[in-house]
C-alpha cells in the first residue's frame, strides 16, 4: 500500500520468489552441511589413511566451493533483490526489526568465505591440523550464519511474545526457533550426503566409489529421528490456525502435503539404493533423481510454510498485501485508495468506477495473484456474478483464513467486483428484469351463516414451499406441500370433526411438470426414490386425493405442487379445494386455500446461470452445478463429478435435517447451520437484503412470500434475525463440533449485544415465538418490542404451526398461515390468501375478529375461550372486502 506494485502479468512476484528461494535454501543448507561433511570426511581419511578419500575431500571442495560460493552468492542476491520488489513493506520491516541481527550474520557470512577459501586453496599446503580447524572455523561460521537467519525466519511464522513486548530477544529467540533451528541443522546434513553422491560418482575406483556412497548414505539416514522429531515439535510452536491452514483449510495445502510425503518416501527409499552395488551408469540415474527431488522436497516444505503464514507475510503483523491489521479499521473507514500513497485515484466516482476497481486490484492484489497465469485471479472467479464476486469479497479472511480481508469502503469493494467481474471476465454488468406478475382470480365458496352446519378451515402449514427444482443435479428442498384442515360443526359450543367424515381435495391446473424435470409426483427421481410417498392420484394436470385424520387434525401431506403453469406463466400461488361430507356422503362444506410454493431460489445471484423457468424462476444446470465446485473446493468432496456421472446426491444426506426427516452424517453440521453459517460470513451487514438475495422475500420478487399482515411493518429479520444472528443460534446449538465455531468465529451478533446473550435452536423444530412480541395475546401494547428473534419455542409441540388453542383448534385456523397472516395481501390476487375470512366473516382478518364468534358459535359470545384476553383485545386492522 505504502509502495509501488511491480507489474509482472504473467509470472508474479510470488513465482519468481519461489523458484529462486527454492534453490537458495537447498545450496544454503548444503553450505552448512556440506562444511561438516568436509571436515569429518578428511577426519575419516586421515584416520584411515586413505589418500584416495582424501584426494575425493579435496575435489568435492571445489564442488562446494563453487556450488555455494557462486550459486548461493547469486542466489542470495537476488533473493533480496525479488522480495524487495514483490514486498517492500515485509522486506523493510524485517530489515528494521532485526538489523543488528543481520550485520552480525554479514560478519559470519564473510568470515565463512575467508575460512572456505583457505581451506580450499591451501588444502595440502598447511598442517593436518591447521587444515582441520580451518574446516570447523567454517562449519561454524556457517552454522552461526544458519542461527542467526533462522530466527528471523522463524520470528515470520510464530512471533510469540514479540507482539506483546516489541523486543528483539523476544522477536529472535521467538517459539519457533528451536525447534527449527534443529529442523534445518538435520536438512543440512541429510542435504550434504545427497550432494556428496555427486562428486562420489566421479571417482573410478570402485571400491571407493562403493565406501564414499555408504558414507553419504549415513548423512542421509542418521539425521532423519532429529528431523521426524523436530518437525513434530514444530507443529505444537506454531499457532493452531497455522496448521489448521496446512492440514484441513487451504485446498492449495493437499498438493504440497502430497509432495512432501511423496517426495519423503522416494528420496529415503531411493537412497537404500546407494547401499547396493550395481553399475555406475545407472547409480548416476538414480543420484540426479535424488538430487532433483530434493529440491522438490525442499520446495514442497517451503511453500507449506509459507502457506501456514497466510494471511500474514508476518504473522499477525503484516498481511501479505502489505497492510497492517491494526491499520484496517481507518482503511475500511476513510478508504484504501485515499490511505494508499501510489494511487492516482483517491475516491471512487460514477467516472473512475471501473479504473478504481482496476487501481485497488493492483495495490491489494498482485502481491501473491496475477490476472489469469500463476496463482491467477480470473479462473478462481469465473463461476461468479458480481455480486458473488462481492460476495467473496466480503467473506476474505472469516472463514478460510488464508485470505487477509478486504480492506477498503464498500463502494470500493464494489467497484473491485465490476472490475473483475466487466473487464477481467469480459461479462456485461447484470440488468434485472421485473418479473411480470400474472393477473390471476378467484371463485371464494359460498357460505350462508344463517342456515350453514359447518365451517371448514383450510391452512397451508409453513406459508411458502420452496422447492430446489433440479434434482438430476443436488437436492435439499423436495416439492412436497401439506395442507392441514379442520371441521367444526356450529353450535353454541361447537363440536371439532375429527373422524368418521371423508375430506377431498383437488387443485388447480397447473404444469406440474416442467421441462428438463424430474416427475416429482411420482418421487421416482435417481434422489428421493420412495423416501417420500404421495396418497395422491394424478388426473390430467391436477392432483387429488383425500385427506386423512392425524390426531384430529385433517392432513393432505407432502403434494408434490410445482409453481409453473402450462401457458408458460409463473404461479406460485395455486389453489387447492377441499369438499367435506359426512358419513353419508352428503356434501357439508367447502373451501379453498392457497397452496403456497416457489423454486426462486436465489443461489443464481451469487453462483452464476439463468433462472431455469422463462426468466423468472428454477435452478438452473449451471447453477447447481457451480454449487457443486465451490462445495467440493471447500469441503473436499467429489459431488460435480458424481452429478456428471448420474450420481446426483441430497444434501441430506450427510447434513441432518428435520424438515426432510434426515438424521445426516456424525460430525457435519446440520443442513440449515451449514448453509446459513457459511453464506453469513460472506452477507454481512445486509440486513433484510441478505435474506432477499437466498429467499422469495423480496417484494419485487416473482413470489414475494412475505404477504400477510406483517408485512407492511416487519421483515424477515424482526422474527428470524439478521442473517449473522439466525446462523449463531443454529451453531451455538451445534457448539459440540469443531465446524460450528470455525463459522461463527468471524461472526457478530446484531440483535442482541454479545454472543452469550443468543439463545440456541433446533432448526424447524425451534422457531420464534408469536407471544415474545404478543405476550399477552395483545397486539401493539403491553410487551410489545417489535422482534421475536431470541425467542423460541420451546419445541415442535409449541410451533405456531403445531399449536392449538383452549378449545382445540389450531392457531393458523383461525389466524392463517405462517407468513401469510390473515388480512393478507397477494400481489397475483389482492384476496387470494384471505378467502376463508372473506368466506366465512366478510373481513380479510382473523376467523372471529371485530365480534364475529357466530362463524362457529350459533350465540353471542362474552368471554376469551380461545385464548387469553381474546374479547377484550383491541380491534384488529382489517382488510374490508374486496
Amino acid at each position: 500500500m505504502n509502495y509501488p506494485v511491480w507489474y509482472l502479468p504473467g509470472m508474479g512476484g510470488s513465482l519468481l520468489i519461489a523458484i529462486i528461494a527454492i534453490i537458495h535454501v537447498v545450496v544454503a543448507h548444503f553450505a552448512v552441511g556440506g562444511g561438516l561433511f568436509l571436515v569429518l570426511t578428511e577426519h575419516r581419511a586421515y584416520r584411515t589413511g586413505s589418500n584416495a578419500l582424501l584426494d575425493y575431500v579435496k575435489s568435492h571442495t571445489w564442488f562446494f566451493l563453487l556450488l555455494t560460493m557462486v550459486m548461493g552468492g547469486v542466489t542470495g542476491v537476488g533473493i533480496w533483490f525479488i522480495i524487495s520488489l514483490a514486498h517492500p513493506a515485509a522486506t523493510s520491516f524485517l530489515i528494521h526489526q532485526f538489523v543488528f541481527a543481520w550485520a552480525i550474520e554479514w560478519v559470519f557470512f564473510i568470515a565463512e568465505i575467508v575460512a572456505l577459501l583457505i581451506y580450499h586453496y591451501r588444502f595440502g599446503k598447511m598442517s593436518r591440523r591447521d587444515h582441520l580447524i580451518m574446516g570447523w572455523l567454517y562449519f561454524i561460521f556457517a552454522w552461526l550464519s544458519l542461527f542467526v537467519i533462522n530466527g528471523i525466519l522463524a520470528f515470520m511464522l510464530t512471533p510469540g511474545k514479540w507482539l506483546e513486548t516489541g523486543s528483539f530477544w523476544h522477536a529472535f529467540f521467538n517459539p519457533g526457533f528451536l525447534p527449527t533451528l534443529i529442523f534445518r541443522t538435520a536438512i543440512s546434513a541429510i542435504i550434504a550426503g545427497v550432494f556428496g553422491l555427486i562428486t562420489a560418482l566421479f571417482r573410478k575406483d570402485e571400491a571407493l566409489r562403493q565406501v564414499i556412497l555408504k558414507w553419504c548414505a549415513g548423512w542421509m539416514y542418521i539425521p532423519l529421528a532429529l528431523l521426524a522429531a523436530s518437525a513434530i515439535w514444530y507443529t505444537f510452536a506454531i499457532d493452531p490456525q497455522a496448521l489448521a491452514n496446512i492440514l484441513h483449510h487451504n485446498p492449495e495445502s493437499s498438493l504440497f502435503r502430497k509432495i512432501v510425503i511423496n517426495s519423503s518416501v522416494i528420496l529415503f527409499g531411493l537412497g537404500l539404493f546407494t547401499l547396493v552395488r550395481y553399475p555406475r551408469k545407472l547409480q548416476g540415474i538414480t543420484v540426479t533423481f535424488l538430487v532433483v527431488i530434493t529440491f522438490v522436497w525442499m520446495g514442497g516444505f517451503e511453500y507449506l510454510r509459507e502457506i501456514a503464514r497466510k494471511p500474514y507475510v508476518i504473522y499477525e503483523t503484516l498481511y501479505s498485501n502489505g497492510i497492517k491489521p491494526n491499520e484496517m479499521e481507518e482503511i475500511n473507514s476513510s478508504g484504501f485508495l485515499n490511505a494508499a500513497r501510489w494511487s492516482s485515484i483517491k475516491e471512487v466516482s460514477d467516472d473512475n468506477f471501473l479504473e478504481a476497481g482496476s487501481e485497488i486490484f493492483r495495490l491489494q492484489c498482485l502481491n501473491c495473484h496475477t490476472e489469469d497465469n500463476y496463482n491467477g485471479v480470473k479462473n478462481k472467479i469465473e463461476l461468479m456474478t458480481e455480486r458473488g464476486i462481492e460476495a467473496q469479497l466480503t467473506g476474505m479472511g472469516r472463514i478460510n483464513s488464508y485470505m487477509p480481508p478486504f480492506a477498503g469502503t464498500e463502494t470500493e469493494k464494489k467497484a473491485l467486483a465490476a472490475w473483475l467481474y466487466r473487464e477481467l471476465l469480459g461479462n456485461e454488468p447484470e440488468v434485472i428484469h421485473q418479473p411480470e406478475i400474472p393477473v390471476l382470480s378467484h371463485t371464494r365458496p359460498s357460505f350462508d351463516n344463517s342456515k350453514d352446519e359447518y365451517v371448514l378451515l383450510l391452512w397451508n402449514d409453513i406459508g411458502m414451499k420452496c422447492i430446489s427444482d433440479n434434482d438430476k443435479i443436488l437436492a435439499f428442498l423436495p416439492p412436497a406441500n401439506t395442507l392441514n384442515a379442520q371441521l367444526v360443526k356450529r353450535a353454541p359450543i361447537p363440536e371439532i370433526i375429527k373422524e368418521g367424515y371423508n375430506l377431498k381435495w383437488e387443485t388447480e391446473e397447473q404444469h406440474l411438470n416442467p421441462q428438463n424435470h424430474t416427475d416429482f409426483w411420482e418421487y421416482d427421481s435417481i434422489i428421493y426414490g420412495k423416501n417420500l410417498p404421495l396418497a395422491t392420484g394424478l388426473t390430467g394436470s391436477k392432483l387429488s386425493g383425500e385427506m386423512k385424520s392425524v390426531n384430529g387434525i385433517w392432513i393432505a401431506d407432502r403434494i408434490p405442487l410445482m409453481p409453473y403453469r402450462d401457458d408458460g406463466t409463473y404461479n406460485p400461488y395455486p389453489l387447492i379445494t377441499v369438499t367435506a361430507s359426512d358419513p353419508d356422503g352428503f356434501v357439508v362444506a367447502t373451501t379453498s386455500a392457497v397452496a403456497p410454493v416457489s423454486t426462486e431460489m436465489g443461489c443464481r445471484n451469487c453462483h452464476g446461470g439463468e433462472w431455469s423457468w422463462n426468466g423468472v424462476s428454477g435452478l438452473s444446470d449451471i447453477t447447481a452445478q457451480n454449487i457443486l465446485v465451490v462445495h467440493d473446493k471447500y469441503s473436499g468432496t467429489s459431488l460435480a463429478d458424481e452429478a456428471a456421472e448420474g450420481k446426483p446426491r441430497l444434501c441430506q444426506e450427510c447434513h441432518s435435517d428435520p424438515v426432510v426427516g434426515r438424521a445426516g452424517k456424525p460430525g457435519i453440521l446440520s443442513f440449515s447451520a451449514s448453509i446459513h453459517g457459511f453464506h453469513a460470513n460472506y452477507l454481512t451487514g445486509m440486513y433484510q437484503e441478505s435474506c432477499n438475495l437466498c429467499h422469495p422475500s423480496d417484494p419485487a420478487s416473482a413470489t414475494n412470500c412475505m404477504r400477510g399482515r406483517h408485512a407492511g411493518f416487519l421483515d424477515c429479520t424482526s422474527c428470524h434475525g439478521t442473517l449473522e444472528d439466525h446462523a449463531l443460534a443454529l451453531l451455538k446449538g451445534q457448539t459440540h463440533l469443531e465446524k460450528a465455531d470455525r463459522l461463527a468465529a468471524s461472526l457478530q451478533p446484531v440483535s442482541v449485544a454479545t454472543m452469550e446473550e443468543i439463545n440456541p435452536r433446533t432448526p424447524w423444530l425451534m422457531e420464534p415465538d408469536c407471544r415474545g412480541c404478543h405476550t399477552n395475546f395483545n397486539i401493539a401494547v403491553d410487551g410489545f418490542e417489535g422482534s421475536a428473534y431470541n425467542k423460541w419455542v420451546p419445541g415442535a409441540s409449541a410451533l405456531y404451526r403445531m399449536r392449538t388453542d383452549n378449545q382445540g383448534m389450531m392457531c393458523a385456523a383461525c389466524h392463517g398461515s405462517p407468513h401469510a397472516i390473515y388480512g393478507a395481501y397477494n400481489s397475483y390476487d389482492p384476496m387470494r390468501d384471505n378467502i376463508q375470512p372473506l368466506q366465512y366473516q366478510g373481513l380479510a382478518g382473523t376467523i372471529g375478529t371485530h365480534e364475529s364468534c357466530s362463524v362457529c358459535h350459533t350465540t353471542d359470545m362474552n368471554t376469551s375461550g380461545h385464548h387469553r384476553n381474546q374479547i377484550n383485545r383491541l380491534y384488529e386492522a382489517v382488510l374490508q372486502y374486496e
